[in-house]
């Protein structure tokens, strides 16, 4: 996880202070912090966010967050740039762990690295004993966003071709449409 990364949604955790069983944090952005998530996102606007998140302890010094992110968005359609109400709801689910635990190390003898594109993925890092779970929750909020999006029944027309465009086309066109035909 970035140190103190800059973002409109912040909500820090002392990790040293959390119980066993972890706590929950509930975050619900104001106008002015939803202003500025649309603004740092291109977004028309933000009309509610909302993140509910369980912190936990993991493993011997490491902290597990799951939890869900909401939100109520409007774009700008990309054909039409008419806008695009859409409601984003995504699981937030990581792990961290303090910089220079063994749990974040993912090599083996011979400094090669060891990947598995199947299994989970290696735990963030902090530092100190603060971490901020708005930055995560702003993490998730971003995934969650079309980045095309489209109003029902907008449609791309098609250019017009230009008076200096050659009107046959080209080997390479030719090539793929014979391509095309056989399969």
């Amino acid at each position: 996880m970035p140190e103190k990364k800059k973002t409109p949604i912040s909500h820090e955790v002392n990790v040293h202070r959390l119980a066993r069983k972890g706590m929950t944090v509930s975050i619900k952005a104001d106008e002015a912090e939803r202003r500025a998530l649309a603004e740092e996102h291109d977004l028309l606007s933000v009309e509610r966010f909302a993140a509910e998140l369980t912190v936990r302890p993991w493993k011997a010094d490491g902290v597990r967050i799951t939890g869900t992110v909401e939100a109520d968005i409007t774009q700008a359609c990309v054909v039409t740039l008419e806008p695009v109400s859409s409601h984003i709801e995504e699981d937030v689910s990581a792990m961290l762990v303090p910089e220079g635990s063994r749990l974040a190390r993912n090599e083996v003898e011979g400094g090669e690295f060891v990947l598995d594109a199947e299994g989970p993925d290696m735990p963030d890092t902090f530092h100190g004993s603060i971490i901020d779970v708005g930055v995560l929750a702003v993490e998730f909020f971003t995934l969650g966003i079309d980045p095309y999006p489209r109003r029902p029944g907008a449609v791309m027309e098609a250019a017009e071709q230009h008076e200096d465009a050659p009107k046959e086309a080209g080997p390479l066109y030719e090539g793929l449409r014979k391509l095309g035909q056989k399969s």
